[in-house]
């Protein structure tokens, strides 16, 4: 059946919009149908890895990406300013889980249990600069009881993470390291994960489409904030977590802003790991000016 063009007649077309469908972003989207502004999105659901790349491509004009992919491609993307997945302490689900202590990791085995490219660079330059090992990382499926057996320690991120810090890890006596919380006692900042970007082209010739998804995201992100209790309940029928949980991770966890501190953290970041990931240790990140 060939496809019918739904287009507007003057060419306008919908933002193609990037959704990741974990739990740690489910705030700035939960609110999207209650406004009424989730009809005007193309929305795709897909994972961090082939997110980052459509946006990069092209083929897709506003999504979250990695910090690690943004910075190498800061010159093509605009950053929505005051949005963010990022923590300000413990995040809770980029964790490094251990046999032995940190410290004895040096030759080590670590699975790298992640799709999160940033999580990934985040975990190898705790591990080798503020901890002095040097491991062998090798790729593994996220499943910390697999991982446990052919590694002396894990990298997991996400909602496996979750659940290897709630559950796993304190049932088999494995030793947990939140690295967003590792950042913070070695440099003093914030760290941000991934942040919003909108292509600069598409920006160039649609600003307007530009602003409104980013006043519908913060909106969206503001009303669940808002019955966050709710929200959590929810959830929780559907999720390993329960509502408690849920609302400490939501509410004390994870920091979706993304202002001067955070912008720091992301520019400590660049500067200890550009030598070896592919950008500048002083990438310029154009920012989309706040419309009042």
């Amino acid at each position: 059946m060939d496809s019918v063009d739904n287009a507007p007649p003057d060419g306008r077309r919908r933002p193609r919009v990037g959704h990741i469908q974990y739990l740690n972003c489910l705030p700035i989207y939960w609110g999207l149908a209650r406004t009424g502004s989730l009809v005007d999105l193309d929305l795709s659901k897909d994972t961090p890895d082939n997110l980052n790349d459509a946006l990069v491509r092209g083929d897709l004009d506003i999504a979250p990406i990695s910090v690690v992919e943004f910075l190498r491609h800061a010159d093509d993307l605009v950053v929505l300013p005051d949005i963010a997945v990022g923590a300000d302490g413990p995040v809770m689900s980029v964790m490094l889980i251990s046999q032995v202590p940190v410290e004895q990791l040096d030759g080590a085995r670590v699975a790298l249990g992640s799709q999160s490219r940033t999580g990934v660079r985040l975990a190898r330059l705790l591990l080798e600069e503020k901890f002095g090992v040097q491991p062998k990382f090798f790729n593994s499926a996220p499943d910390l009881g697999l991982m446990m057996q052919e590694a002396d320690a894990a990298v997991v991120i996400g909602d496996v993470a979750l659940r290897a810090t709630l559950y796993d890890a304190p049932r088999l006596g494995l030793h947990v390291y939140d690295l967003a919380q590792e950042w913070k006692d070695w440099t003093g900042l914030p760290f941000v994960f991934a942040v919003w970007a909108a292509r600069r082209d598409f920006f160039a010739a649609h600003p307007n489409e530009v602003y409104e998804v980013h006043r519908a995201f913060l909106e969206s992100r503001d009303l669940c904030m808002q019955e966050v209790d709710k929200v959590c309940e929810h959830v929780a029928r559907w999720e390993a977590f329960d509502a408690a949980t849920l609302e400490r991770y939501y509410t004390e966890a994870l920091d979706y802003s993304l202002g001067e501190r955070q912008l720091a953290g992301m520019a400590e970041f660049a500067r200890r790991t550009a030598h070896d990931t592919g950008y500048p240790a002083d990438v310029r990140v154009h920012m989309l000016d706040r419309r009042d």
